[in-house]
């Protein structure tokens, strides 16, 4: 599919505005998954590790299948992976309601609620990449702060929807709430060339040109049967002698001769038709080794390998805080009275403020997005390591503020991504990456969870997520370092303006 020029606006800002709902819609329950684990662990008495897994599958199983999921929107498109997505996340929430256990639970909201939010992240991103180009920062930031607001009011809405209908009437109507994914994604109209080809030409191009050389030749063959038969008769006519037993004998011939040509091309037809079956399976092994080339040539970029431990690590420590803080609270036995607003709404209505500050100054030439993500990755990593000596909810509520805020790098990701390999790979690059950071996704959880079962407290959990993050964050500065370009090349001279982690993506 070949794209015009992105228009940095127009019909883009109402893309905009559809993917901020879809990331809101989708992303809500998920990201506000803390209310409903402490409701899981009553509700079906298992251990921390164990009940959070549902909440690390919900979000990491989405990015763990970012690879199949971008190669299904390149191959269908934003809006119908949308529009299916939207009934896998309306349908895996209405199934939870019905968990009779924890394993159930796995797969509806898990793997179901999870694999749609992954699917509806990438087809949200990957049509505003293509829509901005000068703004991309500022788009990016926008609908990556859905689903923050969704965080946000997703936390109080089930804390009351539990209340009034229970768990089960909380899930269903969030099921419900979550259909209008459908509106959003039926607006994502894709941008598409006007001089583009058509789906018929274009599958008319790709027929082998074999195929027509067999619709030839059968009509070459007919054609010579029916001036065989019409010459005939002509002389028939001509001499006006009936002769049946000639006529028999000719007809004989006729007929023997159509069956031997119809049998040759028959043959031959299923010759050619078998050849273009192995030259199409060839040409898919070719594309699938050639996968694995780009693959390849993407690690040997010292950035894009360092960004690949980077957000591994970053996963791994710093999304625990979102889905267990108020359990975290609950075991520093502080009590509810002190609650002025639950601490998951405050991480996430600073997420979608960190978001859109982080995206905006990632429009400005001055500023090296690379550096402004690795400093959001060590100051993350030093509050994680602050939360152990968090003894009343002001201090929990500020680092859940300052957490919530730094974990808005997500929106300047992309961003990075598309500086350290290019617009070209962007959807290979960025789907490997997000395989490893929902990996992080949901190994994290779990294993703060089985430190607590073991330990009994949260200190050690929390001292191994900051160092997870901190050593993240160092990786990727070192690799960043301008001084490794003028080791490897002394005599290039950078261009004024240009960022170390651009020209180590030409390496």
């Amino acid at each position: 599919m070949v794209y015009r020029k992105p228009p940095d606006g127009g019909w883009g800002w109402v893309i905009v505005i559809v993917s901020f709902f879809t990331q809101f819609l989708c992303y809500g329950s998920p990201l506000a998954v803390g209310v409903l684990y402490l409701e899981w662990l009553d509700a079906f008495g298992e251990g921390k590790g164990k009940t959070a897994w549902v909440g690390s599958l919900a979000n990491g199983i989405g990015l763990l299948a970012s690879p199949v999921c971008s190669i299904c929107v390149s191959s269908f498109g934003a809006r119908p992976v949308a529009i299916f997505s939207g009934f896998m996340v309306a349908g895996g929430l209405m199934m939870s309601s019905f968990a009779p256990n924890i394993y159930f639970l796995y797969l509806s909201y898990g793997i179901v609620v999870g694999l749609g939010c992954g699917l509806l992240y990438n087809a949200t991103v990957t049509i505003t990449c293509q829509y901005f180009d000068k703004r991309r920062g500022l788009a990016l930031g926008l609908i990556s702060t859905g689903s923050s607001v969704g965080l946000f009011i997703y936390a109080a809405l089930q804390r009351e929807l539990i209340e009034l209908y229970g768990l089960d009437g909380c899930l269903l109507i969030v099921g419900a709430l979550s259909l209008n994914i459908l509106a959003c994604g039926s607006l994502m109209r894709p941008l598409e060339s006007s001089d583009s080809p058509s789906p018929e030409k274009a599958c008319t191009d790709k027929v082998p040109d074999q195929y027509f050389v067999y619709h030839e030749k059968e009509k070459t063959v007919e054609e010579n049967i029916s001036i065989l038969e019409k010459g005939y008769i002509d002389e028939k006519c001509a001499n006006n002698v009936p002769d049946y037993k000639q006529d028999n004998i000719l007809n004989k011939n006729v007929l023997s001769s159509i069956n031997v040509n119809e049998k040759d091309t028959y043959k031959k037809k299923v010759v050619e038709q078998t050849n273009f079956c192995k030259q199409l399976a060839k040409r898919k092994w070719q594309l699938y080794l050639n996968y694995w080339e780009e693959t390849v040539v993407l690690f040997k970029n010292r950035v894009f390998s360092a960004l690949f431990f980077a957000i591994l690590l970053f996963d791994i420590g710093g999304f625990p805080p979102s889905l267990l803080m108020e359990d975290i609270a609950r075991s520093a036995n502080i009590n509810e009275e002190d609650y002025h607003m639950p601490l998951v709404s405050i991480i996430g209505i600073m997420t979608a403020i960190g978001k859109l500050i982080l995206g905006i100054l990632a429009d400005f030439k001055w500023v090296n997005t690379l550096y402004l993500y690795v400093l959001t990755l060590l100051m993350m990593g030093a509050a994680l390591l602050a939360i152990p000596f968090a003894r009343s909810y002001f201090t929990l509520a500020v680092l859940s503020g300052i957490l919530g805020f730094l974990t808005g790098n997500w929106s300047i990701f992309p961003y990075v991504t598309t500086k350290t390999v290019g617009i070209e790979k962007l959807t290979h690059a960025y789907g490997i990456l997000m395989f490893f950071a929902g990996l992080g996704n949901s190994l994290g959880p779990p294993i703060v969870g089985w430190f607590y079962d073991w330990t009994q407290e949260y200190d050690t959990a929390f001292y191994f997520s900051g160092f997870c993050v901190l050593l993240g964050g160092f990786l990727l500065l070192l690799a960043a370092l301008p001084c490794w370009n003028a080791c490897t090349d002394r005599s290039s001279k950078l261009p004024p303006n240009t960022y170390s982690y651009k020209v180590a993506s030409s390496a």
